[in-house]
């Protein structure tokens, strides 16, 4: 048996080579592009607003520049290159098959089946041999035949029909396929010769080192080094052990502004050319103040001289940004946009820092800066200016000028109809009847979390004990600021009843197959995005609710994070339901017994002024106490059957068929419970007590009734 190599002269198997590379690059690639987006700010509904800042074309533009980013051009380009070379491999597939070598089958000549007996393949021999017979056969001009191609064809059809007939070709078949017994065969390289002849084949070698010995590791090592080179906040290593380094026990709001321009990101926005183009106009524009504000410290702006470089230009973007200034230049202030962004993700990079630490001064302070970034408000600010159209003058203005103390969004709103009207419309420079109803459907929009009761349990006790599973509940209301007509709070909504015990989904706080196709039948139960115009990036709300220990100012359970709500925040006309909406999160209880006071802080990340703080205290018993309550409480009596409520408790346990049946003996009280009692039992229970004594079971319900009325009967004689 010879073997020969031959290469794909006429193209018939290149295509199905490319077919398959092309198929395994684009097919993942498409699904990535493809798939539904997870991102809670793709899905997420929107605060109905017309309000446009001056600059938001260029924040605009910014968001489009992400999408660009995420997206990533280049991916699309080559699906779409991908998806291309499939197609026009499918064209040359279908176009050279009918070109390609056909395996000889002698079933598929005689068109027979595999199963065919050798009677079946003599009939079909013999139907066959009446019309192809060299000796019978009708030349068929009409379909292009020629005696040569009948005499062919009879010449494969006889063959095929020894092959299955004679016992010695038929093995030969089976063995190696032909009937003729072992043949040459070749080996198929689907390339076409001259890529490896006339002199190519060194230029194939070279092809093949670039792909394997450069491109290929290349291509791994930036992948792997882009992840390990990030952390889980998405920041640079190198920005991470800056913010570590810049962490102080005394920091304040400011210093942390100023410690977000650290980061490693910023080199990459201004490059080598621009580290310090602009910066001393931006510098001006920011300590400049007047009555309304003051945007930056004479000490923030201090420390800020002491940067140099992409920092310092980077503190002072931020600074700006915060602020609202405007730049001479179209080119800073989109530098000064893109700069917000980044630094919110430093700052979450931060606050992993701060809450190891546990510090709960600077977790605040971290926490605060969040919402300052999110909403362009610098530290110590109105938050008034969360509302379009209001300015530092202006909100300086609804506050009054000797006012020391900021109005929040919902102190403004809690103001009768007409006082918050004329302080926001009837003075000078302040807003127009059109501007005030704008702010004022804004500020009606703005998701505050309103806490109606916390409390802590452990699942399926009565009683917290000492190293047990704690759940602490959060019951709260989204209540809009300025809402009108909010209902009271049912009492019911306020508990929290454990699931069966069955119900393993439930308790192990899984989704249930029912749950989650119901879920997705519905919409998502999400709070509108930020209102942040200035923010050029589109953010969903989050919550942080943690526990501080009292005493130490230290953070004792580490925070737990809610972006989606159980219950709808609006009906189907847009009108807040008001929906009691329950948060949990779990942790240990101490291992000692005895009352441990904590603060409950619930922070969110994208509004000012809409934090709470509340005192709770957890009761730890221990575990040998807890049973014994349990045991107290399980040995109270049932109430006694010849009282109301005995005659109720029978009902319900027994029917009617109970209240025939003899009186019992009440079971023992506990002794102090006992003594309490005694002097309070009247005489006709003491009487129903001996009758239940003296009473058979044989006798009948009649035969009481009919004793009983005698004796009342010789009583009155």
């Amino acid at each position: 048996m010879s073997t020969d190599y031959n290469y794909d002269e006429q193209g018939q198997f290149f295509p199905y080579f490319i077919l398959t590379i092309s198929a395994l690059v684009t097919l993942p690639l498409s699904y990535t592009l493809l798939r539904p987006n997870k991102d809670i700010e793709d899905t997420a509904p929107r605060i109905k607003s017309d309000f446009k800042p001056l600059d938001d074309a260029l924040i605009q533009g910014q968001k489009r520049k992400q999408w660009r980013r995420e997206r990533r051009l280049k991916r699309i380009l080559t699906v779409a290159a991908g998806w291309l070379t499939i197609a026009l491999m499918i064209y040359l597939i279908a176009v050279t098959k009918t070109t390609a070598p056909k395996i000889w089958d002698p079933y598929s000549i005689l068109e027979i089946s595999r199963s065919s007996t050798e009677q079946q393949i003599k009939k079909r021999y013999r139907d066959l041999s009446r019309i192809y017979h060299p000796d019978k056969a009708i030349v068929d001009e009409s379909k292009n035949q020629t005696a040569e191609d009948i005499n062919d064809y009879w010449v494969e059809v006889t063959k095929a029909f020894k092959t299955l007939t004679d016992e010695e070709i038929r093995n030969n078949y089976i063995q190696y396929g032909h009937p003729d017994g072992k043949q040459s065969f070749s080996i198929g390289i689907a390339l076409p010769k001259f890529i490896v002849t006339d002199g190519n084949g060194k230029y194939v070698l070279l092809v093949y080192g670039l792909l394997l010995g450069v491109l290929l590791p290349y291509v791994v090592g930036k992948w792997w080094y882009g992840t390990q080179k990030l952390t889980k906040e998405k920041v640079l290593l190198a920005s991470a052990s800056n913010l570590f380094r810049e962490y102080k026990e005394d920091m304040k709001d400011g210093d942390v502004v100023n410690a977000l321009s650290s980061g490693e990101e910023y080199k990459d926005v201004f490059g080598a050319n621009k580290m310090d183009s602009g910066l001393g106009k931006i510098e001006k524009s920011i300590v400049q103040e007047d009555e309304a504000r003051t945007i930056v410290t004479q000490k923030d702006h201090q420390k800020l001289e002491s940067y140099d470089g992409a920092r310092r230009k980077a503190a002072a973007l931020i600074w700006a940004y915060l602020g609202r200034i405007r730049l001479d230049g179209a080119s800073l202030d989109d530098e000064k946009f893109e700069t917000a962004p980044l630094a919110l993700r430093l700052n979450e990079s931060f606050i992993a820092i701060a809450l190891a630490y546990g510090n709960i001064p600077q977790l605040l302070s971290a926490y605060r800066i969040s919402q300052h970034l999110i909403q362009a408000v610098p530290p110590n600010a109105s938050p008034l200016l969360q509302l379009p159209h209001i300015t530092p003058q202006i909100a300086k203005a609804i506050e009054g000028q000797s006012s020391r103390k900021h109005l929040t969004v919902q102190g403004f709103m809690a103001m009768p109809e007409y006082r918050r009207r004329k302080l926001a419309t009837d003075q000078p420079g302040v807003l127009s009847p059109g501007q005030y109803n704008e702010a004022v459907a804004v500020a009606r929009q703005l998701p505050l979390l309103n806490v109606e009761k916390v409390f802590f349990k452990v699942m399926g006790e009565r009683f917290i004990t000492t190293g047990s599973l704690v759940q602490f509940v959060v019951k709260a209301r989204v209540i809009p600021p300025g809402s009108a007509n909010v209902p009271a709070v049912n009492e019911l909504d306020l508990e929290d009843i454990d699931p069966d015990e069955g119900d393993l989904d439930a308790i192990l706080g899984r989704k249930s197959p029912q749950n989650a196709k119901a879920k997705t039948q519905k919409k998502p139960l999400q709070p509108p995005l930020a209102y942040a115009p200035y923010f050029p990036r589109d953010h969903s709300p989050r919550w942080h609710v943690f526990l501080s220990d009292s005493k130490l100012n230290k953070v004792a359970v580490p925070p737990f994070t809610m972006t989606t709500f159980n219950k709808p925040l609006l009906d189907d006309d847009g009108n807040p339901t008001f929906n009691m909406q329950t948060f949990k999160m779990q942790f240990q209880a101490p291992p000692q017994a005895g009352s441990y006071p904590f603060v409950m802080h619930l922070i969110c990340d994208s509004y000012i002024g809409m934090d709470s703080k509340r005192e709770v205290v957890l009761k730890v018993e221990d575990s040998a106490k807890a049973i014994s309550m349990d045991n107290e409480e399980d040995e109270i009596s049932e109430p006694d059957e010849d009282s109301l409520a005995g005659q109720m408790h029978a009902l319900k346990t027994g029917g009617v068929a109970s209240l025939a049946a003899p009186p019992k003996r009440p079971r023992t009280r506990p002794a102090k419970i006992a003594d309490s009692s005694d002097d309070d039992e009247s005489d006709t229970e003491g009487e129903a007590e001996d009758t239940s004594e003296t009473d058979t079971d044989t006798d009948s319900e009649d035969e009481r009734v009919k004793e009983k009325a005698k004796g009342k009967g010789k009583g009155k004689k």
